[in-house]
């Protein structure tokens, strides 16, 4: 059977990299344009223009802007869930979203290298943290990462997350110290991987001194 692809066609996979080059350009040209003016001053036009590509282009990769400044942030959340998946067996629900989230913050570098640079990544979260129109989005997608994280963890201790509400209970008082975390973080000074990492394992250690029944009572 002859080959009836024209001869100026290029390779399927020569056109997936090529493809895969422009999304990636697009994201860094958009998230680097929202840090330095802002999310809601920047068009559509801009980013595309940024990267000598036309409109149209952007959206074929694109559905939106929320879509471009949120593209990182999927991929760090479902690093997120999978180092959750890795848990051992054995940990209680608390120790594993904790250990979990801990090790994503050491690797999270390594997952996102091929997308952008860890400290863009890092200046579009507190971006995030500090944009109210994003940050809307951002607590609104937060409450479906929990669904997903409480299934995954009646899955693990073999329960039924519409019957037992402890899988709900216990990741919204998790989720709720990374909101925190991320909010006072977003704050600071200290932007580095490190300052968030250490703020979220001294939050989730408060979590059980916080549950105690009496806070005048030495810890």
């Amino acid at each position: 059977m002859t080959d009836q692809r024209p001869a100026s066609a290029p390779p399927a996979g020569l056109r997936e990299r090529k493809k895969q080059r422009t999304r990636d350009a697009l994201l860094r040209a958009a998230l680097l344009l929202f840090i330095a003016q802002g999310y809601e001053e920047t068009t559509v036009d801009e980013i595309a223009d940024a990267v000598d590509v036309s409109q149209r282009t952007f959206f074929r990769y694109f559905a939106n802007k929320e879509e471009v400044a949120f593209a990182v942030q999927d991929l760090v959340e479902s690093h997120f869930v999978a180092a959750l998946h890795s848990r051992p067996p054995a940990e209680g629900p608390f120790e594993a979203m904790r250990s979990a989230v801990l090790a994503a913050w050491d690797t999270v570098e390594e997952a996102i290298s091929d997308l952008v640079p860890l400290d863009l990544y890092m200046r579009s979260y507190r971006l995030i943290e500090s944009t109210p129109a994003l940050l809307a989005v951002h607590l609104r997608r937060s409450t479906e990462l929990e669904e997903r994280i409480a299934r995954l963890i009646a899955e693990r201790e073999g329960l039924d997350v519409d019957v037992d509400p402890r899988p709900r209970v216990a990741v919204a008082a998790f989720t709720g110290v990374m909101r925190v975390t991320g909010r006072l973080w977003g704050q600071g000074e200290d932007t580095s991987v490190a300052a968030i990492r250490r703020m979220t394992e001294v939050y989730l250690d408060q979590i059980g001194p916080a549950l105690a029944a009496d806070w005048r009572r030495p810890v």
